[in-house]
């Protein structure tokens, strides 16, 4: 059925990689949504009626705001899609976010209004009638979720979309609360035990929970979380595919939402290169970035001297001490600076979260270790963060 669906409604349904079929891909999801969760409303809410019963009721109102959620999907796909302004120049993406959060919103203030009506109901209990269309109806409605969830979970996963990704398990957890929903209707029926306020609360609770999930989710983006090492990954294997690229450091990875990456490097080169042919083989690279992995890259050029015998060496000391201090720590831009009575070792180290705090003791006890008596070396040492670092070489 997802295959046929992608065939009829999207044209080039293969080519993710393009923005207008990756809108498709959500504006089909909104709308699949939508019809699906209207008609399970309906039916839910015929069958609440029917039989009196809270907790069908409040799954019906959930299926209600699915339908909600749905329509925000819808909307914000299409917004999303809006090319870059004067007003916001690196384009209308993370509207997909933010329509994720609208969601998660929703569903959090349906959360509550159901929890209350179920409190009512476990205080003022009533008998629920049960019959086979209420029986139909809920089996109908688990068999549909179960559905949507695998088509917004490989749509999701296809187009790398945390929306999608979300709505997918809301349905799962729409499947695990028609279930709840249904036992309690059986337990009720055939047992006599009046557990419907109960099962009614225990949704509600559930909803409550998902939404919280979906808000944490479409936040941590909007916060700006860290890079997928996945495309990190990507992105250093490209550049470091070129041999005259040496090393890099300080790659930061921006998202400004799906489709607008933007990515900064810096690039070690030799120094006894060219400057204008390392300038052209940085544009190329730029290029490469851009049309294979989606991601804008600006690259900072950093020549290094590699024809100093004695910079050589205590750059590998310095670096094999430091691992002898912690295996997590790593240096870049190491450079010297010769004076008549010492020498200046300057370099970057990039330490954890962990150690942040232990930035005098690193220095204190680097220096221990490159004194020598017939030569002075003192340290000029810039701490980096790792999560600006995510990949060196």
């Amino acid at each position: 059925m997802t295959q046929l669906l992608l065939r009829l409604f999207i044209k080039d349904h293969r080519s993710t990689d393009d923005p207008k079929v990756r809108s498709a891909y959500g504006r089909l999801a909104g709308f699949v949504g939508l019809v699906c969760n209207l008609l399970l409303f309906a039916g839910k809410l015929l069958a609440g009626i029917l039989s009196g019963s809270v907790a069908i009721t409040a799954d019906a109102v959930n299926n209600l705001s699915d339908a909600s959620s749905s329509l925000v999907t819808l909307l914000g796909f299409k917004l999303a899609e809006r090319p870059a302004d004067e007003e916001h120049p690196y384009g209308h993406a993370r509207i997909e976010y933010i329509s994720g959060l609208v969601v998660a919103a929703l569903i959090l203030i349906i959360g509550v209004e159901l929890g209350k009506s179920s409190f009512q109901k476990i205080l003022h209990p009533e008998v629920v009638e049960f019959s086979v269309l209420t029986l139909v109806i809920l089996l109908a409605s688990i068999a549909v979720k179960l559905w949507m969830a695998l088509f917004c979970h490989t749509l999701g996963k296809r187009i790398g979309s945390t929306t999608l990704t979300a709505t997918a398990a809301d349905s799962r957890n729409d499947v695990i609360t028609t279930t709840a929903v249904l036992l309690g209707c059986l337990l009720g029926h055939f047992l006599g035990v009046k557990v419907d306020g109960y099962i009614g609360l225990l949704v509600a609770l559930f909803i409550l929970w998902s939404g919280v999930g979906i808000a944490k989710e479409t936040i941590s983006p909007l916060l700006g979380k860290q890079a997928d090492p996945e495309l990190v990954r990507s992105i250093s294997e490209l550049i470091l595919s070129h041999e005259k690229i040496l090393g890099i450091h300080d790659l930061m990875v921006h998202d400004y939402g799906p489709g607008q990456c933007f990515a900064s490097v810096h690039a070690e080169m030799a120094a006894t290169e060219d400057p204008l042919i390392c300038h052209d083989i940085l544009d190329d690279i730029e290029r490469d970035a851009l049309r294979e992995l989606h991601v804008h890259l600006v690259i900072h050029y950093d020549p290094i001297v590699t024809d100093d015998e004695e910079l050589n060496r205590m750059h590998a000391l310095v670096e094999k001490e430091i691992h002898a201090i912690d295996p997590a720590l790593t240096i870049h831009d190491f450079r010297m600076v010769r004076g008549p009575g010492h020498t200046n070792l300057i370099f970057d180290l990039v330490i954890p979260f962990s150690m942040a705090g232990r930035k005098t003791e690193l220095k204190r006890r680097i220096d221990e270790r490159v004194q020598f008596e017939d030569a002075k070396y003192y340290t000029v040492i810039t701490f980096d963060e790792a999560s600006h670092n995510q990949l060196k070489a």
